[in-house]
């Protein structure tokens, strides 16, 4: 039996008088007796939403959504008010599962906080679209590593040789007229130690963040920390050049370990105090170690070395944009409040720095290294 027999059927036997409404119970019944093809799993999610009526009954509306694999704004209310207790064990409790369903059921965990969304999560999750996102940016940064590692034949600390500050993908404060510069620069790094531990971030944290919210939402914050670093590195350190994905990453991590502060309660992920701690020692150290490259280069440099305010951009961005992407799962984002003033305050940002970087320079007689 397709969908529409499905629903044809159920409006036929449980609602011939088109209330709009149908009794849970009634509805289960049905679903027994003729052995129709309907995922117990949404099947508990229904009698689930039903327990906050009077009545027992459901809307039928939420009916075809939940079978359309569809969530109603009622259905969202229900999750968020925490009113509703799905009647089997929690989803870590299943067994049987192979490997790939254990991999969504690990990120189901490590992403949301609420178990009915890490249901609906793992239940309606598709292998189509996979996420490209992350892993298509982390190969890239890879291959342009090892591009001009073999061309210039260094492989740490590469941006004291001179050719490759030459490269058309680094952003130079000279060079701000050519625009592609301030998201670029995220495909070069400073050695392989900046590139190893992006790239592990990127792949262990944006990766689940993608399979969860989608490649829409990650994209938007990964790029909108990566604007953001190169922007505030060309208006509060405008002497020096900027190389490696850090606001990104950076927007990514912060925007995570605010999601699991606030939603600390509910989160099921385990260890998540000492892995809390670990990230945050881990970030620190490297943006320590970006200052210390910054103002105490251990080698002489024929001019400034990359910025490290592109990682104090992106944890803002993450902690400001990013926790209101990841607040509600699958809620849209033009029906929140928070998102129209987070996406107005990022556009009054972006329009400020592009000013300061047409007016500013001249303005203030700014002293910019020649670029390479």
């Amino acid at each position: 039996m397709d969908r529409s027999s499905l629903l044809q059927l159920i409006q036929e036997q449980l609602d011939p008088e088109n209330t709009g409404f149908i009794g849970v119970e009634t509805f289960a019944s049905l679903v027994h007796s003729h052995e129709l093809p309907l995922d117990p799993a949404k099947l508990d999610m229904l009698v689930a939403l039903a327990q906050g009526n009077d009545e027992g009954q459901v809307c039928y509306q939420e009916l075809v959504d939940l079978i359309s694999s569809k969530r109603s704004s009622s259905f969202k209310r229900a999750i968020a008010n925490g009113q509703r207790a799905l009647p089997r064990d929690v989803l870590l409790d299943e067994t049987g599962l192979g490997f790939y369903k254990r991999f969504v059921r690990y990120v189901a965990y490590e992403i949301l906080p609420c178990e009915m969304d890490r249901r609906w999560y793992f239940y309606q999750h598709r292998t189509c679209p996979p996420p490209v996102f992350m892993a298509a940016v982390t190969l890239t940064q890879i291959i342009v590593f090892l591009c001009y590692g073999a061309r210039l034949n260094k492989w740490v600390l590469q941006t004291y040789h001179p050719e490759y500050m030459k490269s058309p993908l680094v952003y130079h404060p000279g060079h701000r007229a050519r625009a592609w510069r301030f998201l670029t620069y995220m495909f070069m790094h400073v050695g392989l130690e900046q590139l190893g531990f992006n790239a592990l971030l990127q792949l262990m944290i944006g990766v689940p963040l993608e399979m969860v919210h989608g490649i829409l939402r990650i994209s938007f914050l990964y790029l909108a920390g990566v604007l953001a670093g190169s922007l505030t590195v060309s208006i509060t350190d405008m002497r020096a050049p900027l190389v490696g994905g850090s606001g990104g990453v950076y927007a990514l991590c912060s925007a995570h370990l605010a999601n699991v502060v606030m939603n600390w309660a509910g989160m099921r992920c385990p260890y998540k105090l000492l892995r809390m701690v670990l990230a945050l020692v881990c970030m620190s150290s490297e943006v320590g170690r970006a200052v210390w490259l910054r103002f105490s280069p251990p080698l002489p440099a024929s001019g400034p070395q990359p910025s490290f305010m592109a990682h104090l951009a992106g944890a803002i961005v993450g902690i400001s944009m990013g926790l209101t992407i990841l607040r509600s799962y699958e809620e849209s984002l033009r029906d929140q409040c928070g998102w129209w003033v987070v996406l107005l305050s990022y556009g009054t940002f972006l329009l400020f720095a592009v000013f300061w970087n047409i007016f500013a320079y001249d303005l203030l007689g700014a002293q910019i290294p020649p670029p390479p």
